[in-house]
């Protein structure tokens, strides 16, 4: 049973583009990782340029991976349940 919604897009149906996916959560996971690393410089941590880079290049990874995966099931489940429907 579906859930109302007061939303109605023409559109709603339309693949979400797996590449767009991954640039935006690139650059969520960068912003992310910078802001850690200068809270902790701020707070008078000692700078390690290899572990800060290191954290960052991981926040990218991690972050790029978890909005293609989203957009590869959101995709997933537009395909196989709402079209279906239709």
């Amino acid at each position: 049973m579906m859930l109302p919604s007061f939303y109605k897009s023409s559109d709603s149906d339309r693949a979400w583009n797996i590449a767009h996916a991954a640039c935006y959560g690139g650059v969520i996971g960068a912003l992310a990782a910078i802001f850690k690393t200068l809270a902790a410089l701020r707070a008078g941590a000692a700078f390690n340029l290899i572990g800060n880079l290191t954290e960052i290049v991981l926040a990218v990874l991690a972050f790029t991976a978890l909005c293609v995966a989203a957009a590869m099931l959101r995709n997933y489940l537009v395909r196989h349940l709402v079209q279906h429907e239709s």
